[in-house]
């Protein structure tokens, strides 16, 4: 069993768990650190045809530590993703927009062309972002949602809240997070919101 693990340099204390676990069992596990790619790790996906005509493929991904061949990959972990945060800020705006863009684009391909099983997608990854999508298809499965409001109107939230007799919490409908000067994690938690904050909306 090899797993690749899509991730980020400043992932947290679970990457090296889950390493951990899997070499316990017997696997491989390939820590891909997608802030990385393009400037520190290298990809070469190759198809082409061999002396005798018949198809050939060379997949490999190479960071200075180790080096992976991608047909090998049996299991796709896609935790997080940083593409292309270590390529310079001081290029031009429009060439790093685009280099980033096209770093997103190739590595999106590469996992999207491995055979094994993925956790999750990239294309169910997406799809499991549109909360309101989600309200809508579990509403129409007759599961019982609770009293829900998406809005940026300071209004609709006083009225909302109202309507919600034991109180209502705010959520982000991204997930992200936010790194202080330390390099610390901060993390932008779900919160209860408090009558004072109804005051303050503005």
């Amino acid at each position: 069993m090899t797993v690749l693990i899509i991730t980020h340099s400043q992932d947290n204390e679970s990457i090296p768990l889950v390493v951990k676990a899997i070499e316990e069992k017997g696997g491989k596990a390939f820590r891909f650190d997608t802030d990385r790619f393009p400037t520190e790790v290298q990809l070469d996906v190759y198809y082409g045809k061999n002396k005798d005509g018949k198809n050939t493929e060379r997949l490999i991904l190479k960071s200075e530590e180790e080096k992976l061949d991608l047909q090998e990959v049996s299991a796709v972990w896609y935790r997080r993703i940083a593409m292309g945060a270590r390529i310079p800020s001081t290029m031009d705006p429009q060439m790093r927009q685009a280099s980033v863009q096209e770093s997103r684009v190739t590595i999106q391909g590469m996992i999207a062309s491995i055979d094994g099983f993925h956790l999750d997608r990239g294309s169910v990854i997406e799809q499991a972002k549109n909360k309101q999508l989600q309200l809508k298809v579990a509403r129409e499965l007759g599961i019982d949602t609770p009293l829900n409001l998406t809005t940026n109107n300071p209004a609709a939230v006083v009225e909302f809240a109202k309507e919600c007799e034991s109180g209502i919490i705010t959520k982000m409908l991204s997930s992200f997070a936010i790194y202080d000067q330390q390099g610390e994690e901060q993390v932008v938690f779900t919160n209860p919101v408090k009558p004072e904050d109804l005051d303050n909306l503005d």
